[in-house]
């Protein structure tokens, strides 16, 4: 199972609004909601997956780390 990148609508929303406030102040440029969406769209859909994987892998070394200091954190020594 392959996961997508997403954003809920909510965010989707939040996201636009920023876009169109970015470009309203750095480019005194209106950018319409759909066109805001359109773009929110297109950047998830060009640097999504990218990221997400870069998430992944660095999940993947944080928890690797943890694993291979369980020992030191829970051996617990033999009595003789």
């Amino acid at each position: 199972m392959v996961a997508e990148p997403q954003l809920s609508d909510e965010r989707k929303a939040s996201v636009a609004r920023a876009l169109s406030s970015f470009f309203s102040d750095e480019f005194d440029e209106d950018l319409s909601d759909f066109r805001a969406l359109e773009v929110v769209d297109f950047l998830l859909d060009q640097i999504g997956p990218s990221q997400y994987n870069q998430a992944i892998i660095d999940a993947r070394a944080y928890f690797l780390e943890k694993v291979e200091d369980l020992d030191s954190v829970l051996y617990v020594p033999e009595k003789l």
